[in-house]
């Protein structure tokens, strides 16, 4: 099993920060309910208090891409998603022993 770690950023105003505290909360509850999502958690940054993220952990990519394409997960997470610093935000898990994704084209 290779565990995807998705790191997602957001920049919010400090008077913006409860409010959106609600809706990343919103779009946790919405993911972590999917098959596949291992854990995950909110936090904000300790020195920038406009900085703030969603990590969330799956059992592998498919698990995450289709936690995207669910329909609650389109109405409650999206929009908080699209949010996000535009920054690559899925990671492989490294551990001791494994191989790691090597980027190759993709053939159809």
């Amino acid at each position: 099993m290779v565990l995807v770690l998705v790191v997602s950023r957001f920049r919010v105003p400090v008077e913006d920060g409860e409010g959106f505290r609600a809706e990343l909360a919103a779009a946790h509850a919405a993911l972590a309910v999917r098959p596949g999502y291992v854990a995950g958690q909110v936090g904000r940054n300790l020195d920038d208090q406009t900085l703030w993220v969603l990590t969330t952990q799956w059992e592998n990519v498919g698990a995450y891409r289709r936690a995207l394409s669910a329909y609650d997960v389109k109405l409650q997470a999206v929009p908080v998603l699209s949010r996000a610093v535009d920054e690559p935000s899925a990671y492989e898990v490294v551990e001791e022993g494994t191989v790691l994704n090597v980027e190759a084209p993709r053939i159809s």
